[in-house]
């Protein structure tokens, strides 16, 4: 019956996984607005259950990962393409840099770049540190730094790599079931294949709508600011809307015409952000300042990577660190196959070192621009960013309090406002891609209805997610994120294994010809 449905609709899919993971999408939003405070209850006491008996779980896996990549990289293993063995990659470092940074954290440093520095200054996470000091700025931006360098890439890096390797040397479908192959054998493609889908699929529209929610929060803050727009659930939603029909036009042009040509614009844009703070700012206390960011990042990396608050067991890490982890990891399917796509022909070792170093160092310098542009701000100029993010919880609006410190504050914060809604539009139509890749098993776009539907979709839920539910935006997100996170941890242990079964059976011979000279 499905797939006479799917034909009739003129479907190139795989109608269990699409039509199952669409009617529960369809479950989730039909219930969260019948029965809102039996949702919001649900998931609060399931990610208040998983925070205070899994956390320690959730920090373990993010630094084990990251761990088994490194080393990896380290073995003859790392010598091995991802490709046949003559491949070359298809992209020139540069490009390769750009793309990896248009995929993975354009979100985040526009929502974060202000808002978790100037958090952590106020409101130092660990010791006896007096707020707004010179040790709680070190502190600051220690955290923010791990938050955003090597352990978040470490979460896109590790799927992307299993992705990469069983989809190219393999010749796999690309679908996350793909990856436990060394496992399951031919039995990716039976039932406990098509459940392994469904639920990539299903935590990749959260972890997308996650990402959407967050956009609209910090649009409506600033369209507040320039233009008096009321921040409440029915701007949210309108803003959405817009959005996403924005994505789904972008969707139907394709690759090429649609996400590609926005991402290069996004790009130009938010680096165009970064120098203006520069030069407008503080020149030579930033430079100084970006030298000082990379040893503290350096002294405090492996202390933080173990940290679990045992001891004063405040719940700070269940509100930053493991809200991080849980939501980059439910996306980073959408993340890793795009990765993988435009690494083909790299050796191991390339991919490893370059997929976190690269896009590692550019975030030092934007948390470190931003940071410390805020810390001194606070310091040594007019100060109120504390007052207006911390003390009103205004985590949205961190961005533009912080802009209106700098000249043409109107036009800058309109800049930010489009750089924010773009990176918006390409999270949505690269993930309807990257979704509609995952439930057809195929690097070739499908149908454009297929697509449509998976932009609309995310919109939806994000909406779903933003306006029905009886708690505020953002902790609403968290809360749901945290419980869709936990079953992606457990596939990212199995996923280390899955590897090193699949390079040990395919490079048994000490001088195995699938090894790169």
């Amino acid at each position: 019956m499905v797939q006479k449905l799917s034909r009739r609709l003129g479907l190139q899919t795989n109608p269990v996984i699409f039509s199952v993971s669409a009617g529960l999408t369809v479950v989730f939003v039909v219930a969260s607005i019948a029965f809102t405070d039996a949702i919001d209850a649900l998931f609060g006491s399931a990610s208040a259950w998983i925070l205070t008996k899994l956390g320690w779980f959730y920090i373990l896996g993010v630094t084990t990962f990251l761990i088994f990549l490194v080393g990896l990289a380290l073995t003859r293993y790392g010598r091995v393409r991802l490709g046949g063995k003559d491949q070359r990659p298809e992209y020139g470092t540069l490009t390769w840099f750009a793309m990896l940074f248009a995929a993975g954290i354009g979100t985040i440093l526009m929502f974060w770049g202000v808002a978790e520095p100037i958090s952590h200054f106020a409101e130092p996470p660990q010791g006896d540190v007096r707020p707004q000091s010179v040790a709680a700025a070190e502190q600051a931006m220690a955290y923010t730094l791990y938050h955003f360098g090597l352990h978040t890439w470490t979460i896109f890096c590790l799927p992307a790599l299993a992705f990469a390797y069983f989809i190219y040397k393999r010749g796999l479908p690309v679908r996350v079931s793909s990856i436990f192959h060394p496992f399951l054998g031919d039995r990716i493609n039976g039932p406990i294949g098509r459940v392994i889908d469904i639920t990539a699929v299903m935590g990749t529209l959260f972890g997308v709508a996650v990402s959407l929610g967050l956009g609209t929060l910090q649009i409506n803050s600033g369209l507040s600011a320039l233009f008096g727009v009321p921040e409440s659930k029915t701007s949210q939603v309108v803003i959405i809307a817009v959005i996403t029909l924005i994505a789904v036009t972008s969707v139907s042009l394709g690759l090429d015409k649609g996400v590609r040509r926005l991402s290069n614009i996004n790009i130009v844009m938010a680096v165009g952000l970064l120098l203006f703070i520069i030069v407008t700012g503080a020149p030579l206390y930033l430079v100084r300042g970006v030298i000082e960011s990379v040893g503290i990042y350096a002294s405090w990396l492996i202390p933080l990577s173990f940290w679990n608050d045992t001891f004063s067991h405040s719940g700070w890490q269940g509100d930053w660190t493991v809200f991080y982890w849980a939501w980059t990891i439910t996306w980073s399917p959408f993340v890793g196959i795009f990765i993988a796509r435009i690494s083909k022909g790299r050796t191991i070792r390339q991919f490893i070192f370059g997929v976190l170093g690269l896009p590692t160092a550019f975030t030092i310098i934007w948390f470190s621009v931003f940071g410390l542009s805020a810390f001194n701000i606070q310091m040594n100029g007019p100060g109120g960013l504390v007052h207006a993010v911390v003390d009103q919880q205004d985590i949205p609006g961190a961005l533009f309090a912080f802009l209106e410190n700098y000249p043409l504050t109107t036009l800058v914060s309109g800049f930010a406002v489009v750089i924010v809604a773009i990176f918006f539009t390409t999270s949505s139509d690269s993930a309807s891609l990257v979704v509609d890749m995952l439930c057809s098993g195929s690097e070739t776009a499908g149908p454009v209805r297929q697509r449509v539907f998976w932009a609309v979709t995310e919109g939806v839920v994000a909406a779903t997610l933003l306006a029905a539910t009886g708690q505020s935006g953002l902790d609403a997100l968290t809360e749901v994120i945290i419980v869709v996170g936990l079953p992606f941890f457990v596939i990212g242990f199995l996923m280390m294994v899955a590897l090193v079964r699949a390079l040990t059976t395919d490079c048994r011979q000490p001088r195995s010809p699938e090894i790169a000279p």
